[in-house]
């Protein structure tokens, strides 16, 4: 089980994945799912992973080695993509080509293509920008209404951001929030853990301002867990009991 989440906000962009992977209780293992793209100052791309790991990692090496356009002779790449919109267009033509290489021997063992990605970044003169690119290689964009998107295991962590995010929270608050999505994640799901894979960055910089992992024992991720689940129960605690009159309160 997977859980990423990429949240798009005035001041800049966050990303923010864990790297557990899982065949069985007894198949444990840590695998890097969020990737970075960058040529600091002139542009920055991160695509973030969900589903079949060996899916993932087949159309991240086709995208890496590129693929060559028909009518151009081109090898198109994420790096040589004039735009974001034609960068996600690319993870789109490479999750077909790996299905199309790879989909009949899947079938034949009676195993899903099931992948996913967040795709996200700046390329120099043009907007920062969010997308989720689904399995059939067709995407959504995020939006100022709603200013994140998540691929995964992502019903605990999606009322953390539901309540708390909107297009002009502050960048570094806006990173907190994930964490807390994150840990709301971890907390009902043991498929989701640690290490999480971080980056921040800030609009029209088109390099990293924050590319961090969050290891088990980090002091601040240890301290924010402690400090969220204290402030649920005293919310909890804060709100009168129900004024509703139980049946037997009712017949007296």
């Amino acid at each position: 089980m997977t859980y990423c989440c990429g949240i798009l906000v005035r001041d800049g962009l966050v990303m923010i994945a864990d790297t557990r992977t899982n065949a069985g209780l007894d198949n444990v293992s840590t695998f890097r799912k969020l990737h970075i793209f960058s040529k600091p100052g002139e542009r920055i791309m991160a695509i973030a992973s969900a589903g079949n790991l060996a899916i993932s990692q087949s159309v991240l090496s086709t995208l890496t080695e590129g693929i060559e356009d028909p009518n151009t002779g081109e090898v198109e790449t994420l790096m040589n993509a004039p735009t974001m919109f034609q960068a996600a267009q690319r993870i789109g033509r490479a999750i077909r080509q790996v299905h199309a290489t790879e989909g009949p021997a899947l079938r034949s063992e009676d195993v899903s293509f099931d992948v996913s990605f967040l795709f996200g970044g700046q390329i120099k003169g043009s907007r920062m920008r969010l997308f989720m690119v689904y399995t059939a290689g067709n995407f959504i964009e995020c939006t100022t209404d709603t200013p994140y998107l998540q691929i995964g295991e992502h019903k605990y962590g999606k009322p953390v951001l539901d309540r708390a995010m909107h297009y002009d929270v502050e960048l570094y608050e806006a990173l907190k929030t994930g964490l807390i999505s994150m840990d709301s994640t971890m907390r009902s799901n043991l498929g989701v853990g640690l290490p999480i894979d971080v980056l921040v960055v800030r609009t029209d910089a088109c390099e990293a301002d924050l590319n961090h992992r969050i290891e088990a024992g980090e002091p601040y991720f240890h301290d924010l867990r402690a400090r969220w689940s204290a402030a649920l129960r005293a919310a909890h605690q804060n709100i009168p009991r129900p004024p509703y009159k139980s049946e037997t309160e009712a017949k007296k």
